[in-house]
This record gives C-alpha cells, sequence and structure tokens, in this order.
C-alpha cells in the first residue's frame, strides 16, 4: 500500500500530463487528502484506489477534461490534514478537495478550503454540525450523515426486541454521532455507553466491563483497525456465545473481514450500499475495482468512486467551466449520475437522502466472506439536523 500511489503528486492519465503553461480551464485538479498509513489506512487507500479508478475508467478525464489527482497522506493527524489542505488549496490550485476519512481531520482542514470558495466532496465523513446550523454551501456529503448507519442500527435492534445494549465508540466527533444516532431510534435501555480513545487497539478492559453489564446486544462503532482488533477479542473473550453484537456496516465490511475472516460470519450490520446491489453501475464498480486491484472493494471503496462519479457529472454539466463555482454548486446538488448504490439526492443541507439497508456477513457462491443484502431498514432517510441548516 505504500508504493507510487502514496506519492505527494499522482497525475491519472497521460492526457493529464500538460506543460507549466497550460491554463487552468484546460484540466481539472484534484486535491485527495486521507488516511493512507498506521492502522487505519486501509479505509482511506480503499477511497484512493476507488477515486483514482473511475479516473481510470474515464480515460483519465473528469467531465471531459484531463484530470490531475494530488494524493496526500495525512497520516491520521488533524495538523497533518490541514497543512496538506493549506497546500493543496494555496500552492497547488486544486479546483475541488476530497478524500478525508475521519471526522476530526476533516473538520481541522476543510476550514481552508470554505474560506477560499473551494468545494469540497467528502466520500466517508459527514459530521453532525456541518449538516445543521454550521451547513456550508462549499461542503457536498457523498456518503451518510455521520448518525444514518446508528439510526438504522437502533431502529433494528429495536425491531429485534433487544430490551437493553451497551454502546462503545471512540471519543471523537463521528463517535459521538454514533452514539446519539443509535439512541435516537433504539427503544430500550441502554446498559452504558462507553467512549474509547480514538484509535485504541486494545479492549481488554472495556470487555471485562461488557461482561459484566451482561448486555442483550452490544453496538459497537470503531472504525478501522479499532473494528478489526475489537472483534478479534470480543470472540476470543467468549462474548459472542451470550451477546448480540451489532455494528455499522463500516464495522463489518471488507477492510475488516479480510483480516479477522470467519469469526465475522453471521454479524449484522447496517449500511447504504452492498456488494450485492443489482443495478448497473455497481455490478460494472464491483467488477471493475476487483479487476484492478485483486480484492473486492469496502463501502469506503464504494464512496471514493461516487465521489469521482459526481465531481465528473457537475464538470461535464458546466461544459468544463469549472471557474464557475456557483454554477459547478448547482450542477453538484442536482446530482445527474449514477449511483453505485442505486438512487441518490441531496437534501437541502447537501447531505444524502437515501435507502438504508440490514445487511448479514456469509458466504457467497465463490465461498469468500461477503456482506449481504437482507432489506430494507430506512428508506429515503435524510437525517435530523437538515432545520437547522439555514442554506435554501
Amino acid at each position: 500500500m505504500k508504493k507510487p500511489l502514496l506519492a505527494s503528486a499522482l497525475v491519472c492519465g497521460a492526457a493529464a500530463l500538460l506543460s507549466p503553461a497550460a491554463h487552468a480551464a484546460d484540466k481539472v485538479k484534484i486535491g485527495f487528502i486521507s488516511t493512507l498509513s498506521g492502522p487505519s489506512a486501509a479505509l482511506g487507500v480503499d477511497i484512493r484506489d476507488a477515486f483514482l479508478l473511475a479516473v481510470k475508467l474515464n480515460g483519465g478525464k473528469l467531465g471531459g477534461l484531463p484530470a490531475e489527482v494530488i494524493v496526500g497522506d495525512d497520516q491520521f493527524k488533524p495538523d497533518v490534514g490541514r497543512q496538506l489542505a493549506e497546500k493543496n488549496i494555496k500552492l497547488d490550485k486544486v479546483d475541488f478537495l476530497t478524500g478525508f476519512v475521519f471526522s476530526n481531520i476533516m473538520l481541522a482542514s476543510v476550514p481552508v478550503a470554505f474560506e477560499n470558495k473551494v468545494i469540497y466532496v467528502s466520500p466517508n465523513a459527514a459530521p453532525s454540525p456541518l449538516a445543521g446550523k454550521q451547513c456550508n454551501p462549499y461542503f457536498f456529503a457523498v456518503s451518510w450523515p455521520n448518525d444514518a448507519y446508528h439510526e438504522a442500527a437502533g431502529q433494528y435492534a429495536t425491531q429485534k426486541g433487544f430490551k437493553n445494549a451497551y454502546l462503545i465508540a471512540p471519543n471523537y466527533q463521528a463517535g459521538k454521532d454514533s452514539l446519539e444516532g443509535f439512541k435516537r431510534f433504539y427503544k430500550g435501555k441502554v446498559a452504558s455507553e462507553v467512549y474509547t480513545q480514538l484509535g485504541q487497539l486494545d479492549y481488554s478492559a472495556e470487555l471485562a466491563q461488557v461482561r459484566a453489564a451482561k448486555p442483550e446486544a452490544l453496538y459497537a462503532f470503531l472504525p478501522g483497525g479499532m473494528g478489526i482488533n475489537f472483534i478479534k477479542q470480543f470472540v476470543a473473550a467468549g462474548l459472542s456465545k451470550d451477546i448480540q453484537l451489532i455494528v455499522p456496516g463500516f464495522g463489518s465490511d471488507q477492510d475488516i473481514i479480510r483480516p479477522v475472516g470467519d469469526s465475522m460470519l453471521g454479524l449484522f450490520d447496517t449500511a447504504h450500499w452492498a456488494l450485492d446491489f443489482d443495478n448497473p453501475a455497481n455490478k460494472k464498480f464491483v467488477a471493475e475495482f476487483e479487476r484492478e486491484y485483486k480484492r473486492l472493494p469496502s463501502l469506503f471503496a464504494s464512496q471514493g468512486y461516487d465521489a469521482a462519479l459526481l465531481i465528473d457529472s457537475a464538470v461535464r454539466e458546466v461544459k468544463g467551466r469549472i471557474e464557475d463555482t456557483e454554477g459547478v454548486r448547482k450542477a453538484l446538488k442536482s446530482a445527474k449520475f449514477q449511483s453505485v448504490r442505486g438512487p441518490f439526492k441531496f437534501n437541502r443541507n447537501q447531505y444524502p437522502i437515501q435507502n438504508y439497508y440490514l445487511r448479514v456477513v456469509g458466504k457467497d457462491s465463490q465461498g469468500r466472506i461477503v456482506n449481504k443484502t437482507m432489506g430494507t431498514i430506512f428508506k429515503d432517510r435524510g437525517d435530523a439536523y437538515v432545520q437547522e441548516c439555514p442554506m435554501k
């Protein structure tokens, strides 16, 4: 994962190799900043790989313009993310910014984009403050509101009749949003609500507390390396025999399944996308991603791919006149692209309105461990904060 794609700059397609004297209108420049090293690197790598795949499948272009994608690793550090954003915007003069995985890094970095009227298209982090009172015309979330997967999980836990649930999440914005979302739709008793350190990998103390509490269900939001270690330790402690573990989709997706293996089987999760979605855009994406990278895509990859398709649609809609920021913004909001998730549209706050599904981890016809769609939990769900957004 640390080979050429982690270079500070990556130019996609021979057409993007333009002379220094070329005008900005002759190409579109994307600043892509993500977590590409450390225990949570798999998330950023999947987003990056899928974004670059979409550009490659478009012949190295976005919206008909040659595309230059400048890739930077935020190293899971807010200050590094901010520095890279400043470089992309002030020195590289990018037309769009994208890529961040984690809300705390994104929130530290995107203000420089907003101040310079550069649009940020989020392929993942979509925290509640930017959905409500702090909504911003230069912020578009192509993923899901931070609360959404957790709201669906809370609804599922309620439908299953779990009378008490133990909640665990990391102590940062997305972690707080996650448990608030779960509680918004969970009607049972919350046995305990625990916040761990962001990036924590040893959960022996927390699992001892879970064992003592004896909840019927345990809801855990622990993305990336945190989730990998937690599930391994949860199963090794023997807790999976007595406690139903429920996670958001990214808590049991391909980036977790690959290192954990059979221990994932039978685990339920909630998500807006799955490998088995039967639409042409998704079939193409899954096949091309596996062909290019020799692995199945995760939902993070699906979001990176959609982020590129959204930008592609907007640049094409304005006929390459990307200097018209307001025109580009309107084109993005119209979302005229075929999402791998199926139906997609933006709410007033530029967060998505979409369906959320129940998935279960099982084996496909080739014996591979994958998520399978079980049913729809929410249809055309927006978010809990849009009424606070002053944008029209």
